[in-house]
């Protein structure tokens, strides 16, 4: 073995580089805690992973509220598209369910305008036709 390949037991390179402190005036190098830096890493993605998560559950509640909304619009619909039409609706005007003998009649006189001589049993609600050919209730 040559001197070369011995182990030199200081560092040789440049001070910038060194590992370890090489005057008085250099500054402390301390060992890093591994387990401390990759504790406060996990805990730190938990917290970000958790608010990322409760924030796509409230955007899940939306979408979950808009769709039961839609649905029940939906039930809506059918209902009023089986009642009795004598006129062909038109998007965006308000109409008016009516029951007569069991069975359903979309009209667009209102419950006011017939005054006491309304020719059906009962007024079940006021309905507006939606560009998507669905139908809102009006109360």
């Amino acid at each position: 073995m040559s001197k070369e390949d011995k182990v030199k037991p200081y560092y040789t390179g440049e001070a910038k580089f060194s590992p370890i402190p090489l005057t008085v005036s250099s500054p402390v190098i301390k060992a890093e805690n591994r387990g401390k830096i990759k504790a406060s890493a996990v805990e730190a993605m938990q917290k970000q992973a958790e608010q990322q998560m409760a924030m796509l559950r409230k955007q899940a509640d939306v979408i979950m509220s808009q769709v039961k909304e839609i649905e029940a619009r939906l039930e809506v619909s059918y209902g009023i598209y089986e009642a009795e039409m004598k006129f062909t609706p038109r998007i965006n005007e308000v109409y008016h369910l009516y029951e007569k003998d069991g069975g359903k009649i979309l009209s667009f006189i209102s419950p006011d305008e017939w005054g006491e001589r309304m020719p059906y049993d009962v007024f079940i609600a006021s309905v507006l036709l939606l560009p998507d050919r669905t139908w809102e209730v009006r109360i």
